[in-house]
């Protein structure tokens, strides 16, 4: 009888290590991928494309999609917007809160990220200022060891007051 409970006692150790080690690979797993949204705000912000060149997978008809406009391809999105919209601005903020990753799949190679968005910034040619608060979706692939972005789309609207926003 104490051989059994012995056994059994072993069991269920070793199947909540088991656990315990695929939880600590998701918690790396999402720490990684913050950091990739990290180095993705600060690209934006700097009008720097090297993040995006680095954790973005370029591949043929990759589709990145910002409130209504949308890039085909890394290189459209890092030369026509990343890069020429910080010479555009006298100022840019870009925030990413409440970031939210989910993974997919038997071996969870696979996820997808949902936040909420608040851009402000300044137009150097005519001083608009521009205050919008929305939505962001990653997807995200493993290749390798690495998490890549497949894909990315915001949605954003001015940020009214409460009683001037309607749906």
């Amino acid at each position: 009888m104490i051989k059994i409970i012995v056994i059994s006692l072993l069991l269920i150790l070793s199947f909540s290590t088991l656990a315990d080690g695929e939880q600590g690979q998701t918690n790396k797993d999402k720490q990684e991928i913050i950091d990739i949204i990290s180095g993705i705000k600060y690209g934006w912000e700097n009008g720097d494309g090297t993040p995006f060149r680095k954790t973005f997978l370029d591949f043929k008809g990759a589709r990145y999609i910002e409130s209504g406009g949308q890039n085909k391809g890394l290189d459209s999105l890092v030369t026509h917007h990343v890069e020429p919209e910080k010479g555009a601005m006298e100022y840019m903020m870009l925030d990413f809160s409440a970031i939210e990753v989910h993974f997919e799949g038997e071996n969870k190679h696979f996820a997808w990220v949902i936040a909420d968005t608040h851009f402000k910034a300044k137009l150097k040619k005519n001083g608009r200022e521009l205050d919008k608060k929305g939505h962001q979706t990653f997807l995200f692939r493993k290749i390798g060891d690495q998490w890549k972005v497949v894909h990315t789309h915001s949605s954003g609207r001015d940020n009214l007051p409460k009683e001037d926003h309607k749906h």
